[in-house]
């Protein structure tokens, strides 16, 4: 993996706001906006990996991201957060939706209380940040809200339905913000990551079956990792994307 990112001149003081951003991609995505001179705030559950991961992005010298320890169910807490970040870097011009649970679940064990939770983690939060950004963008003349989806559903994966259902609402939801926030200059796409090796991933699930998997479905025959999502994350917060929009931009090896 080459370590020069594209630069993106638009995104330099530009306030971003990540959810999930202390590990896995969260945290590349905050690292890799920081580097181009982003003014960062991210929330996560994780205060240790989100307090760590904010002083050493500072040490590598970057802006120092703003970080808070947010339960994203609570959509109080997480608007507020939202609200106390745009007091301090100013008002948010790019949201990125990344922060999501994928606890595999057998159809049998599900109760109405879990899959309420699945909901309230995977799915809920994305519509009510984007509800607290959008008034502030439309009045900085635009943004850019990038979600988060799954291959999951498209794919047909087993074994985690609620998640599966949350992720396919997630591009509804997708389209349909895209459409309303768009006469403001607001611009909402979907990322749709097939299966990318965080350190999650490869110490829960990635088994020699599932290697054997990934290497028979993508076109491309190597792994994803973490900085293949940032890349196109940025290119779509940036300007050079401005008339991109309503869109779902699957990075998957050809899985899809």
């Amino acid at each position: 993996m080459p370590a020069e990112y594209a630069r993106y001149p638009s995104l330099r003081d530009r306030a971003v706001f990540v959810t999930g951003g202390a590990t896995g991609i969260g945290a590349e995505l905050v690292s890799q906006f920081a580097a181009q001179g982003a003014k960062v705030a991210f929330v996560d559950i994780d205060g240790d990996a989100g307090a760590a991961l904010a002083k050493q992005v500072a040490v590598q010298g970057s802006p120092a991201p703003r970080f808070e320890v947010c339960d994203i169910r609570d959509i109080d807490a997480l608007q507020g957060c939202i609200a106390d970040a745009a007091q301090e870097i100013g008002p948010i011009r790019v949201l990125v939706n990344n922060a999501a649970n994928d606890d595999r679940h057998a159809v049998d064990e599900v109760t109405p209380e879990y899959w309420d939770d699945k909901m309230a983690v995977n799915l809920r939060p994305h519509f009510f940040t984007m509800q607290a950004v959008a008034p502030m963008m439309r009045a900085a003349g635009g943004g850019s809200i990038v979600n988060f989806g799954s291959i999951t559903w498209r794919g047909g994966f087993g074994g985690l339905p609620a998640y599966a259902t949350a992720k396919a609402a997630i591009e509804g939801l997708t389209r349909a913000m895209a459409r309303d926030l768009g006469p403001d200059g607001i611009r909402v796409n979907a990322v749709v990551p097939g299966w990318i090796m965080t350190e999650r991933q490869v110490r829960t699930w990635i088994t020699p079956e599932a290697e054997e998997r990934i290497a028979l479905s993508q076109c491309l025959k190597e792994k994803l990792v973490p900085a293949d999502v940032a890349r196109l994350v940025l290119w779509l917060a940036a300007d050079d994307s401005r008339m991109c929009t309503n869109q779902m931009w699957v990075i998957d090896g050809g899985w899809i």
